[in-house]
C-alpha cells in the first residue's frame, strides 16, 4: 500500500496540472476583479505669469522762471486820418436811338443824286516880278543913318491880282522909322507875278523880309 503511495508521487498527473493552474488563474481573475481602480492623477502644467512692473512716473516739471518782458513804451495816440472819398460822377448811358430807314426806293421819293464837287486846281503862289526887283529896297532913314543904326523889317503884304501891294501888316521891326520906310516902298513901288489857281489870279498874303545896312563912303 505504501509502495503504491510513492510510486504515484514520481510521476506529474495531467489532469491534476489542468486543474490547479485553473484555480490558480482564477484566483489571480478575482485578485484583479476585487482590486481597488486606481485612476491616474495627472497634475497640471504649472503656468508662470509675470505682472509687468509698471515704469516709474516721469519727474515733475521743474517751475522755470519767467523772464520779465520789457513793457514797451507807450506811444502816442495818432489820430486815424478820415479820408474823404469823393463822389463818382454819374454818367448817364446815351439814350438808343432808332436809325431812320430812309427813303423806300421805287416809291417815287428817291433823294436826287448831287455831284461830289470837282477838286480845285493847285495854287502857284505869288512871286517877285523880276522887271520890278531892283525897286525893292526901301530908302535909308536919315534919322537911322545919322544914328548910325543898321535894322531889319519883316512885314506881310496882301498881294492883288495886278501884283501890286494892298495891304501892309508889321511883323517885326528895328525901329518904327525902318519900317515906314519899307511899308512906303511896299505900297509904291513893289510889283508881283500875281498868285493863281489854275488860270485866275487871285489874291494872296506873303511875308518879307527887309534889311537895311549901312554902306561905307
Amino acid at each position: 500500500m505504501y509502495a503504491d503511495r510513492h510510486a504515484g508521487a514520481r510521476g506529474i498527473r495531467p489532469v491534476s496540472l489542468g486543474a490547479s493552474l485553473l484555480i490558480n488563474g482564477a484566483v489571480l481573475l478575482a485578485l484583479v476583479y476585487a482590486a481597488p481602480k486606481v485612476i491616474p492623477h495627472h497634475e497640471p502644467p504649472l503656468k508662470v505669469e509675470f505682472d509687468p512692473i509698471p515704469p516709474p512716473p516721469p519727474p515733475e516739471p521743474q517751475p522755470q522762471p519767467h523772464p520779465r518782458s520789457a513793457q514797451p513804451a507807450p506811444q502816442p495816440a495818432v489820430p486815424t486820418p478820415k479820408v474823404v472819398l469823393p463822389t463818382p460822377p454819374t454818367f448817364e448811358l446815351p439814350r438808343t436811338l432808332t436809325p431812320d430807314p430812309g427813303p423806300i426806293l421805287g416809291l417815287g421819293n428817291e433823294p436826287a443824286v448831287t455831284p461830289s464837287p470837282s477838286p480845285l486846281p493847285a495854287l502857284v503862289g505869288a512871286s517877285v516880278d523880276p522887271r520890278y526887283a531892283g525897286d525893292f529896297q526901301p530908302a535909308y532913314p536919315p534919322s537911322e543913318r545919322r544914328a548910325g543904326r543898321e535894322g531889319r523889317v519883316v512885314v506881310r503884304v496882301l498881294i492883288g491880282v495886278d501884283g501890286r501891294v494892298k495891304q501892309v501888316e508889321k511883323v517885326s521891326a528895328t525901329s518904327d522909322a525902318f519900317f515906314a520906310a519899307t511899308r512906303d516902298r511896299a505900297l509904291a513901288k513893289w510889283r508881283f507875278t500875281p498868285a493863281t489857281r489854275g488860270d485866275v489870279p487871285v489874291e494872296q498874303w506873303k511875308t518879307m523880309n527887309v534889311s537895311f545896312v549901312l554902306q561905307d563912303g
